[in-house]
């Protein structure tokens, strides 16, 4: 592992350095989701990372990139150590979608911070999860029961498939649940898991460009062309049909900015799988 560039994370992030408390958690979360982007454009581009957290660090920093939950709560996890928090790195498990089951896939990998007690967190244990895309803008009290933030709200409950925490997500989520692990782990471990999910046909984040993030108002999510604002007052969409538009926007709103020898690459690719999906909705008619 290479050596983290905390200043010129904290600098990405616009926050600064503050002793470990529940707020400067929540801070540093919500500087997270809304400034660095959960995306793919690397896997996209064809092009091989590993799960190294100064890697990762340094392509947030140094090019202004985000990635996926492996990259990003592998950064924030080095980060919080580095900043003095007491944080465990913890293998997830997705389940995509409500009628399908269960399953172990070792998906995700999310944090626990503990020793951070507060009126809504006695314990002092919390969810943290920057990794989620459409999901948490704060970190969750670790306790079972509904949890509500701007937007979106989720659950939390024993999970039945591991020993530990089952993440419900909000009905109007890109997924359905993750079953998170009790007992710690590496990032590291993820390494296998990460080619796979980087180079599998099979995998949705090969399947199809994305990008998303969160604010204190709402979420934005693109997925190949369809661009969707989402808030608490509804959804707006829009279809960003042309290149010129399609670049604008990851810039303007994911502060992703591909040069024109990227956007030959994934341009292409994008109206492919926006093309591919429409033909999908006609043949279900």
């Amino acid at each position: 592992m290479g050596l983290l560039d905390v200043a010129g994370l904290l600098r990405r992030l616009r926050v600064v350095a503050e002793p470990p408390s529940a707020d400067a958690l929540t801070r540093l979360h919500r500087a997270f989701v809304a400034r660095v982007p959960y995306e793919n454009s690397e896997i996209q581009l064809g092009r091989p990372t590993s799960v190294d957290p100064a890697e990762t660090a340094a392509r947030i920093v140094d090019r202004g990139r985000g990635g996926y939950c492996f990259h990003l709560n592998g950064a924030l996890s080095a980060l919080l150590r580095e900043l003095g928090y007491r944080v465990t790195e913890h293998a997830g498990h997705v389940q995509g979608r409500a009628g399908e089951p269960p399953e172990l896939n070792r998906s995700h990998l999310a944090l626990i911070v503990s020793g951070l007690p507060s009126p809504d967190a006695p314990d002092g244990r919390w969810l943290v999860d920057v990794g989620l895309g459409d999901g948490l803008r704060s970190p969750l009290p670790l306790r079972a029961g509904e949890h509500r933030q701007e937007v979106l709200g989720f659950g939390l409950a024993e999970s039945a498939l591991v020993p530990g925490w089952r993440f419900a997500h909000d009905p109007r989520g890109s997924f359905h649940a993750v079953d998170v692990e009790s007992e710690p782990t590496t990032t590291g471990t993820f390494a296998a898991r990460h080619h796979h999910l980087s180079t599998s046909p099979d995998s949705p984040f090969v399947r199809a460009f994305t990008a998303q993030r969160v604010d204190a108002t709402g979420l934005d999510l693109l997925r190949s062309l369809t661009l969707t604002r989402r808030e608490a007052s509804g959804d707006r969409t829009l279809l960003l049909e042309s290149r010129r538009d399609w670049a604008a926007a990851l810039a303007d709103v994911f502060g992703l900015v591909l040069d024109p020898a990227e956007l030959d690459v994934v341009w292409p690719k994008a109206l492919a799988q926006h093309e591919a999906r429409l033909a999908v909705r006609e043949r279900l008619r």
